[in-house]
């Protein structure tokens, strides 16, 4: 199995750092190279490309605008020397996120996350067996968390809420909690649109979680989380059972 790469960047040791790592890696196969996203666009528009490692910042269009400019992007792994512009990414459902200049064992690991999407337990395919190479990445959305001076990759369907607590957010997933320091109505706009709902100035929920339902709270995961007095018309609409909502569990208005 051969993972055809490109790699776009427009610093030319960047680049050859990159090909240097790519080369000891015998499932992967550079295609081609790119200067700028202008160019990296043609280039996709045109090859079956399966893997493109993509630095962020670049003259007139950025990596992270590339991307949201394909309909049907590939694998990406960004690279960047500036860790605000990986930010950008969040909502991108990248692979990694790579900062310059690029350790040989943090590639590797970037890697490692590429095969192991590959050989996803939920759907396996070969590369270039689809038209569509990213299909089982696309089933998921990720967000990035920045919690001590790194980025953790969260998948946003293990989330059951997320508190803002002053300058911080507190994400509480199935199985670990994480703290970073993020506005909370920033995070809401890196959520996947129609899957979470604000209901308090402090609490946004996935839809999906909700166990119970009462005018003063809901219920995910046997805990209680309030609904705010400017959010209990839009929380009524979308949770009262009289109005179609129907709750996993029986009884549920609680």
């Amino acid at each position: 199995m051969k993972i055809r790469t490109l790699i776009v960047d427009d610093e030319p040791h960047a680049m050859e750092i990159i090909r240097k790592y790519a080369t000891q890696i015998p499932e992967i196969e550079i295609v081609g190279t790119c200067g700028n996203a202008i160019e990296a666009f043609q280039t996709i528009q045109h090859n079956n490309i399966d893997l493109v490692f993509l630095d962020i910042k670049m003259p007139r269009l950025l990596g992270t605008d590339l991307v949201r400019s394909l309909k049907r992007p590939p694998m990406i792994i960004f690279t960047t020397a500036y860790q605000e512009y990986a930010i950008e990414g969040f909502d991108l459902n990248a692979i990694d996120y790579l900062l310059k200049p690029i350790p040989l064992k943090r590639f590797l690991q970037a890697i490692d996350k590429v095969m192991h999407f590959l050989d996803g337990d939920d759907k396996k395919q070969e590369v270039g067996e689809s038209s569509n190479p990213q299909v089982t990445q696309t089933a998921h959305h990720f967000i990035y968390l920045r919690v001590d001076r790194r980025l953790v990759k969260v998948n946003t369907d293990d989330i059951l809420w997320i508190e803002s607590l002053k300058d911080y957010i507190k994400v509480t997933t199935k199985g670990k909690v994480f703290y970073t320091k993020q506005k909370i109505s920033v995070m809401e706009k890196l959520l996947p649109m129609g899957e979470f709902l604000r209901i308090h100035r402090s609490f946004i929920i996935p839809l999906n979680k909700v166990e119970g339902y009462n005018p003063n709270h809901v219920l995910i995961a046997e805990t209680k989380i309030p609904i705010g007095r400017n959010y209990k018309q839009i929380c009524a609409d979308k949770f009262d059972p009289r109005d179609g909502f129907s709750c996993p569990q029986e009884g549920a208005i609680i």
